[in-house]
């Protein structure tokens, strides 16, 4: 690719793309700084097109830099021709570069799933296209630059978008996600579009990335992680051999690489630091690359990138919107082109019943929430003639003996190797393998050592072994188990890891290696391992398995609240509990009861509906914090037992729930049922959040609506329909779909109106029609480019401003507002000065979160009312004296704010805040003169706290609460 891109405008490009780095600037930010719109800086820095002269002065100004050498560049690439080759398009009758032979290699080596059931008459069949298979699905992420304990109706504790937005802004990602909930597949999706030059709109600051995908099952099992140099040959692409010398390295120094890191949680525990520094390193050398990479949720904790400044996103399970759509491009993936009328007619009957079905029994829409439940669903609905187990470990009995043995289509069709094996021989096998797997911690094995395993059996099972050789065996297994694949031609694993976990627990019990299991109990990788053994074993053995895991509980504090927990939950799935042992399962777990933090809750509703029985009945006695997280366990749980519990528990805590608490619940049941059962019970001030269509149909029976948030795509009618002009006194309009409004005047309708909310969907020349209202908040979150702000200055009664969006000037001398603002919160998208704020004399309240130069510091304290002042990792070394803040939160992602220059800087305090975003250390010594100050620590969890020897306990408060150790 070296030998494309050797022309002065990849040269200008480069050189842009080096400065903007250099100066740590974001694209925001550089926006800002020039006063360009995003396509023009993106085209600049990416080479698209020969900047105009205009726009090479506004960058180099931006950056810092001579214009002279720019124009110079720009000057030789104006006289160049522009045929540049893209590396996307064939170039017919000329030989490919070996870029484009790569791009190729990548769409045809990912463009297709392997799809459980999908095709049981020939499993080497069941592939799907990427095209047809690829859901968008919904990605959730904190809101990190909310000043903490806020107590802010509007502040998004969670943002859901789908995949494409969400991802848009970001240049390193964390993805978190349970097993199946489509992780892999999203990165298989953004290395097939991005090759093929096919992402979306949304991600146009992605295209012309050079994709990598490095999954770490396989990467880990080979030895040290690989450099930029061995990235093909680690993952045994064919192409290795020919790669330029220097090929990746440069790809990934121009910043046009993509690299997609599948599988932290596939590490084993011990070797997650080791792969955390190996990302730093690449980090390091190659700043301006993109990463992406997925783990499962408990496997490492929040804020492990936070320092490398990752975002961190998690994948929300399908809605029932999502679940209908993926049934439907199942059930036509699966009807093979040679079908009959009758068989398609049959095949549509089947869709049509199981659409319903899901959308009436709730466990099941819960067990179908992951696009790897769903298909395994599906295919058993079709087997079973519309039949369906209702536990999840029947519908995995139930998932092995169709694919083993259960193949009505394949009846009458000669086995190809002359192999014909029983289910209890297949499962005997695949056990060997699945068990050899998880004792090794690995998730893919080389075909030599799975062979070995097979001819280490075939003496004990002679009428296997009279049908061939191990090899040959082997074989057999991965054409027509539907269960093994093989990534490469001389590895071997399983289609998915719940099904080497099944079958491995199942050995692990058979051979009775108890000892083994309960000394793996930490370790998540081994954690539905547990689970699922439990549920093989017979009923004294699993009062032995859930004995061990308490009593190792009991010995280890460090361990003791994962095992005494892991313990409880897998109770559930044990199929008869001795009385006895009950009561010690329960009474540990119950020590740890109720949730604290909403990490608990997450935690706690991933264990199952078992848990619930452990939580208390009412809000009796319970804090706030315990509410909270008790709401959080049964409603992100899901299903009818946490439906019930929601009924009995939510009319005991009136308002205590946040509202955007109650609205995630709302997401996870049926919403006309949730509305009616639940949310009208906490109507009076209820913040109503819209997230769905079905949501948006329960509507009246809410009304009338005070408060309310839409975020999908409306139309002006759609969003009055059930909104009062004489009630509604808050609107929030978050879609994070392109601009759905045509025009904002429909606002004027609703004369109570004093808080308006708005995000992308608002039209480019909205603002205008707000003029004059009476509007006495104003929220801006994420607006599109070009929308002008002039309207702000009529706003006569606007008190409020927030903004979390891109501003058009470089300070805040142009920003035209009332000079009667009291509230001004600056997001971490304003990377603008905040020089010209004294322009706005009666702020009280200030948030900024970007790091403030002296300047900057010496304008906020000309501020005379400011009482209330939150910073992101402030250099207090520039702060003067500010002598009417009693206020003060820090948000900090470094150990070394200085905190003993507060007591000086700011005399007055009575109340600290402090905000961790990352690990940091704290001492909190020199506060010590403070005496009147109250100090609370947000993700105190994450604070290593020391001088706290001369404070009384009632002057700091600890989020979250430390539990006492048990003894």
């Amino acid at each position: 690719m070296g030998d494309v891109y050797e022309d002065p405008l990849a040269e200008l490009a480069l050189r842009l793309r080096t400065l903007r780095a250099q100066r740590g600037l974001q694209m925001g930010g550089l926006q800002q700084r020039t006063g360009l719109g995003r396509t023009t800086v993106s085209q600049a820095l990416n080479g698209q097109v020969v900047p105009s002269e205009a726009t090479l002065v506004a960058l180099a100004k931006a950056l810092g830099t001579d214009v002279e050498p720019l124009l110079a560049l720009r000057e030789a690439a104006a006289r160049v021709p522009q045929v540049r080759v893209a590396v996307r398009p064939v170039r017919h009758g000329a030989q490919p570069s070996f870029a484009e032979r790569y791009l190729r290699y990548v769409t045809e080596r990912h463009s297709q799933l392997t799809v459980v059931g999908l095709d049981l008459s020939r499993p080497e069949r069941a592939r799907w296209p990427l095209d047809a298979a690829y859901l968008s699905l919904e990605l959730a992420e904190r809101a990190e630059d909310w000043p903490a304990g806020s107590e802010e109706p509007n502040s998004p504790s969670v943002i859901v978008r789908r995949a494409e937005h969400a991802l848009a802004d970001c240049r390193r990602v964390l993805l978190r996600g349970l097993a199946g909930s489509g992780k892999t597949t999203l990165l298989q999706w953004l290395a097939v579009a991005t090759a093929r030059d096919e992402l979306p709109e949304e991600l146009a600051d992605w295209k012309g990335q050079v994709p990598f995908i490095l999954p770490l099952r396989t990467l880990v099992r080979r030895g040290p992680l690989p450099e930029p140099q061995d990235f093909l040959s680690a993952v045994g692409a064919p192409l290795a051999a020919s790669q330029p010398e220097s090929w990746a390295d440069a790809v990934l120094a121009r910043g046009e690489a993509l690299v997609l890191v599948d599988g932290i949680d596939e590490v084993p525990r011990e070797q997650r630091g080791a792969t955390r520094d190996w990302l730093e390193r690449l980090l390091a050398a190659y700043g301006d690359a993109r990463f992406v990479v997925t783990t499962r949720p408990s496997a490492v904790p929040e804020g492990w990138l936070a320092s490398s400044h990752f975002t961190e996103l998690s994948v929300r399970p399908m809605s029932a919107a999502d679940i209908g759509v993926f049934v439907g491009r199942w059930h036509a993936a699966a009807r093979p082109s040679s079908a009959t009328d009758a068989e398609c007619s049959q095949l549509n009957d089947l869709e049509a019943a199981l659409q319903v079905t899901v959308r009436a029994q709730r466990d099941l829409a819960q067990l179908s929430s992951t696009p790897l439940m769903c298909a395994l669903i599906c295919a058993l609905h079709r087997d079973r003639r519309g039949h369906l187990p209702h536990s999840r470990m029947e519908l995995y009995e139930a998932a092995l003996s169709m694919l083993l043995v259960r193949r009505d289509l394949e009846r009458s069709i000669d086995v190809p190797e002359g192999i014909q094996l029983t289910e209890h021989q297949s499962v005997q096998l695949l056990q060997r393998l699945a068990y050899w797997l998880i004792r090794n911690r690995q998730t893919e094995m080389e075909r030599t050592t799975a062979t070995a395993l097979v001819d280490n059996a075939l003496p004990a099972m002679p009428t296997v072994a009279e049908q061939g050789t191990a090899d040959q065996i082997l074989t057999h297994l991965v054409g027509r188990s539907g269960l093994l694949r093989k990534p490469t031609m001389d590895t071997i694993d399983f289609v998915h890891r719940t099904f080497q976990d099944y079958l491995g627990a199942k050995a692990a019990i058979e051979a009775h290696d108890f000892p083994l299991l309960v000394n793996n109990a930490h370790d998540d990788q081994w954690e539905d391992v547990i689970r699922m053994a439990v549920a093989h074993a017979r009923p004294v053995e699993s009062a032995d398995l859930l004995r061990r895991l308490i009593e190792r509980g009991d010995a280890e504090n460090e361990h003791r609240p994962r095992l005494h927990l892991l313990a409880a939950a897998s109770m559930h799935y044990a199929t008869e509990v001795a009385p006895g042992t009950r009561h010690k399962v329960t009474a540990r777990a119950t020590a740890l009861m109720p949730p604290r933090t909403l990490q608990e809750a997450d935690t706690l509703s991933a264990l199952g509906p078992g848990i619930l029985d452990l939580l208390p009945p009412t809000a009796d006695g319970l804090l706030e914090d315990e509410i909270i997280a008790v709401f959080r366990t049964a409603a992100a749980m899901g299903g009818d037992q946490a439906y019930a519990y929601l009924q009995h528990f939510v009319p005991t805590v009136a308002h205590s729930v946040p509202r955007h608490e109650l609205m995630l619940g709302w997401t996870n049941f049926e919403a006309a049922d949730y509305a009616r059962d639940i949310l009208r019970l906490v109507r009076d001030g209820l913040h109503v959040t819209v997230r769905t269509r079905a949501q948006f149909n329960a509507l009246p029976l809410l009304t009338p609506i005070e408060t309310i948030s839409f975020e999908l795509a409306l139309t002006p009618s759609e969003i009055l329909e059930h909104l009062s002009p004489e009630h509604t006194t808050s609107l929030f309009l978050r879609s994070m779909e392109e601009p759905s409004l045509h025009s904002l005047s429909f606002i004027r309708s609703l004369a109570a109106l004093r808080s308006l909310a708005l995000g992308p969907s608002t039209p480019v020349d909205g603002l205008h029609h707000l003029a004059g209202l009476p509007l006495q908040k104003l929220n801006l979150l994420d607006l599109p480019e070009g929308v002008s702000f002039q309207a702000l200055n009529s706003l006569p009664q606007l008190r409020e401003l927030l903004l979390y969006t891109v501003l058009p000037g470089r300070t805040l001398h142009t920003l035209p507002a009332s000079p009667t603002l009291t509230r001004l919160w600056l997001g971490s998208q304003i990377e603008a000065s905040i020089t010209g704020i004294t322009q706005w004399a009666m702020l009280e309240d200030v948030v900024v979160n970007h790091v403030m130069d002296a300047v900057e510091w010496a304008e906020l304290a000309e501020l005379p009312q400011l009482t209330s002042l939150q910073v992101t990792d402030a250099d207090l070394a520039n702060a003067p004296l500010m002598a009417t803040v009693n206020r003060l939160g820090l948000s900090v992602s470094r150990s070394d704010i200085r905190l003993d220059l507060i007591p000086d800087r700011f005399p007055n305090l009575e109340q600290l805040w402090i905000n961790a975003l990352a690990d940091v250390a704290c001492d909190l010594a020199p506060l010590q003169s403070l005496m009147n100050v109250e100090i609370r620590l947000y993700n105190a969890d994450r604070i290593s706290l020391t001088g706290l020897e001369g404070f009384a306990p009632e002057r700091f408060t600890l989020f979250p609460r430390p539990r006492p150790i048990q003894t």
